[in-house]
């Protein structure tokens, strides 16, 4: 395992989560929406060390492994946490999508490696904006007070549901480029 600062920065986004969901269950009006500055501070985390590996030539094989790992580590403790306060289908069904799909594009992605195939499921444009809608809904749902007078928790709602379809629609695209789209008829 190299340790770059690369790495250190992903190792310390994991390790903000436990004081990430600390903070959540604080019984204080701050909480949530100090909850929501850790994730974007984390989401902020994910950015600059994935920026520093290739400005650094720091990439590693290691770094490659760990750093989706800490995203979907800290994206499912907040749909969780989401959940459990919030409740309802409203909430637990985009994040069962998100979570099922990261859980089984993960999956994908390690049996393409293993067949040597890895880069027909490299991370799509529409996986990288998957991941700023889904970025931007969660800490809106987080964060819960209105900001500017605008209604921040349904703002976030909208923005789930927009993530959770590009996520299915991401996913289709990554299942297509491991097993090779279907013949068009006709051809």
């Amino acid at each position: 395992m190299p340790l770059n600062l690369p790495n250190i920065l992903t190792w310390l986004r994991i390790g903000m989560i436990p004081l990430f969901i600390a903070v959540f269950y604080l019984p204080y009006v701050w909480a949530f929406p100090l909850a929501a500055i850790i994730f974007a501070l984390a989401g902020l985390t994910d950015a600059v060390d994935g920026y520093l590996a290739r400005r650094l030539n720091q990439q590693s094989r290691f770094g490659a492994f760990l750093d989706p790992v800490a995203d979907k580590l800290m994206v499912a403790a907040a749909l969780v946490l989401l959940v459990a306060e919030h409740g309802g289908i409203v909430l637990a069904l985009p994040a069962i999508i998100i979570i099922g799909r990261e859980i089984a594009i993960s999956a994908l992605r390690e049996w393409m490696a293993e067949i040597g195939e890895r880069r027909k499921v490299a991370v799509s444009s529409l996986g990288k904006l998957k991941t700023i809608l889904q970025m931007a809904a969660i800490f809106a749902l987080l964060y819960y007070q209105p900001i500017l007078g605008l209604p921040t928790f349904e703002i976030g709602i909208a923005l789930l549901y927009a993530a959770a379809l590009l996520t299915l629609l991401s996913m289709v695209g990554y299942l297509r480029a491991a097993f090779g789209a279907p013949p068009e008829v006709g051809h």
